[in-house]
C-alpha cells in the first residue's frame, strides 16, 4: 500500500510547507522501498516456479511444432504411397499396391490409413471375398479417428455387403442417419433402408423413400432410375419432369 503524503496544516507557513515537502520526499522514498522489497520478496518466492513454467510452456510449444510439422510430412509422404498403390492397381500389379497399403492400413496416420483399409477392403470385395470385405468396412466404420467421411463410405459399403444376413432393424438403425436428402450417401443408403422397409412390410414409408431419392438431382442416375421404378410399383409419383425421365431412358 503506497504511503500518503504529508499535507502542511498551514499553507501559508513556509517551514511548514519545507516540513510538508521533506516529508513527503520521505514518504515517497519509502513507498518505493516497500515496492522494492515486494518485488523482490515476490521474485524470490515465485521466480523460479515461473521461470520453470515459462520453459515447459516455451518447450511444449516447441514439441507441438516439431509434431505438427512431423505429421504434415508423414501425411505427404503416405499420400503419395496411396498414390502409387492406386497405379498399380490399374496398372493390375496387385502384389505391389497391397504392399505398399499395408503398412499404411496398419501404422499410417488417421486418415491414410482409413482410406488404405478402404481400398484393401474394395479389392477384397472385387475379388469375391464377401467376409473379409465386410470386416475391412466394419474395422474403418468403428475408427473413432477416421475422418467421418471414411467412416460413412465404410458403414454404407458393409451393410451393403452383410444385408441380407441382417435383420431390417439394424438395416435401418445404422444408415437411416445418413439416408436423409442433402447427405452425399442420401441415395445408397436412402435405398437400403427403403430395402430393409420393404422386408419389414413397410410400404408405407418405403415408397416416399424411394420417390424422394428418385427427384434428388445430387442422387446418382443409376439410384434414381431404380427408385423410381420401386416408387412407381409401390403406387407412389416420383417424377417430377416427365421429359427428362423420357430422355434418360432414350
Amino acid at each position: 500500500m503506497a504511503l500518503r503524503p504529508n499535507r502542511p496544516q498551514n499553507p501559508s507557513d513556509p517551514r511548514a510547507v519545507a516540513r510538508a515537502a521533506e516529508g513527503n520526499v520521505f514518504a515517497r522514498e519509502v513507498d518505493d522501498a516497500l515496492r522494492q522489497d515486494e518485488a523482490l520478496y515476490a521474485l524470490r518466492k515465485w521466480g523460479k516456479p515461473v521461470g520453470a513454467a515459462v520453459v515447459l510452456g516455451l518447450a511444449g510449444l516447441g514439441g507441438w511444432l516439431w509434431y505438427s510439422n512431423h505429421q504434415d510430412t508423414l501425411r505427404g509422404q503416405q499420400g503419395e504411397q496411396l498414390t502409387q498403390a492406386l497405379d498399380n492397381f490399374e496398372a493390375k500389379n496387385d502384389k505391389a499396391a497391397q504392399a505398399l497399403l499395408d503398412p499404411l492400413a496398419k501404422d499410417g496416420t488417421p486418415g491414410n490409413r482409413a482410406a488404405a483399409q478402404l481400398l484393401l477392403a474394395g479389392k477384397a470385395q472385387d475379388d469375391g471375398k464377401a467376409d473379409q470385405a465386410a470386416k475391412g468396412f466394419a474395422a474403418v466404420a468403428a475408427d473413432s479417428n477416421a475422418p467421418q467421411a471414411y467412416r460413412d463410405a465404410a458403414t454404407v459399403r458393409e451393410v451393403a455387403i452383410t444385408f441380407d444376413k441382417l435383420p431390417p432393424q439394424q438395416v435401418i438403425d445404422r444408415l437411416k442417419p445418413l439416408a436423409v436428402p442433402g447427405n452425399p450417401w442420401f441415395g445408397s443408403a436412402g435405398e437400403l433402408v427403403g430395402l430393409a422397409y420393404l422386408k419389414q412390410g413397410h410400404n408405407d414409408l418405403a415408397g416416399p423413400l424411394f420417390a424422394a431419392i428418385a427427384k434428388d438431382k445430387d442422387v446418382p442416375d443409376t439410384i434414381k432410375r431404380r427408385a423410381r421404378q420401386v416408387a412407381g410399383s409401390l403406387g407412389v409419383d416420383a417424377v417430377d419432369d416427365v421429359s427428362a425421365v423420357i430422355g434418360q431412358a432414350q
